[in-house]
């Protein structure tokens, strides 16, 4: 069975000032979702998932459904406010998506067999799509089940722009995940990263230690564990406005219960995002080298 691909493309890009998944990038206007369409198609992925807020489903479709929609089956999963579980209601005046981990959730009935989710605001690179399509296809599953997340060095995922926020992961000597931790704030010194922790103390973290930047692979067994998992954030958090089911916090537990194995993928890049209205350009230059150097054809969709 060939995999799935969840796309991500709920956020709503506070920092960028708008929704970043749609932002025209490439030389001739291509945005995030059309490279990791392209780049997923190639590594062997079979169909598409796109997780949209509502609202946001019209441009979707006049752009990369129409650009891509003959050439592979792309679905629409609504990522909304109200899908809470029974017994829990929407707390007045929140406004703000519930986070990774529902929006992962909320693809449930739309995948069957092996999958990977990505950010629809990130590039993740070729190489990245050809890892985890080949770890879908050949070691995910199990008992516990094996999933794996597509690690990146901290160095080339930071900007030049302002802070980022990154999942700092520990890896086994083995290759295997350890923890997970969500840092805030980082910022760029150097081929480091520095931030102040939640007693005040400023820390550095080297350059090459891996990051999470949300790709990851796994099988249909985690919808339940992440219901579950959403069940008892909602019971904890669910009154606030601001709190999120962040879908690496839910791995971790996972791995700290001996509930799910992950495998750290290595990510060769060249990965770029953009957190930031400053960090276009940047963006924009990669991009441009890679078709120039033939990475990429003249037109990804024709």
């Amino acid at each position: 069975m060939q995999p799935t691909l969840v796309i991500l493309a709920a956020g709503m890009g506070s920092r960028f000032g708008g929704p970043k998944q749609l932002e025209p990038l490439g030389p001739v206007g291509e945005t995030f979702p059309d490279y990791a369409i392209h780049d997923a198609l190639h590594a062997g992925f079979g169909d598409i998932v796109l997780i949209v807020r509502r609202e946001m489903r019209e441009a979707f479709e006049q752009g990369v459904i129409a650009r891509w929609g003959e050439r592979v089956p792309i679905r629409f999963v609504h990522q909304e406010l109200e899908a809470l579980p029974a017994g829990f209601k929407l707390p007045e005046g929140r406004t703000k998506p519930w986070g990774t981990g529902q929006a992962v959730l909320a693809a449930s009935d739309a995948v069957s067999g092996p999958f990977g989710v990505i950010n629809a605001d990130d590039f993740y690179g070729q190489e990245a799509y050809g890892e985890l399509a080949r770890f879908l296809t050949s070691d995910a599953g199990g008992t516990p089940p094996a999933y794996a997340c597509v690690g990146f060095p901290l160095r080339d995922t930071m900007t030049e722009a302002g802070t980022v926020n990154r999942g700092v992961m520990r890896v086994s000597s083995d290759g295997w995940l350890e923890r997970i931790e969500e840092v805030i704030g980082i910022e760029k010194a150097g081929n480091d990263g520095h931030y102040r922790d939640k007693t005040g103390v400023d820390r550095t973290i080297p350059g090459s230690t891996p990051v999470s930047m949300n790709m990851w692979g796994f099988t249909p067994e985690v919808f339940e564990q992440l219901d579950e998992g959403f069940r008892a954030f909602l019971s904890a958090q669910g009154d606030g406005t601001r709190s999120e089911y962040l879908l690496p916090t839910m791995i971790e537990q996972l791995i700290t219960e001996r509930r799910a194995r992950v495998k750290v993928l290595q990510g060769a890049g060249p990965w770029c995002g953009v957190t930031y209205p400053d960090d276009k350009p940047r963006v924009a230059g990669v991009l441009r080298k890679l078709h120039e150097q033939k990475v990429y054809p003249e037109s990804l969709w024709e």
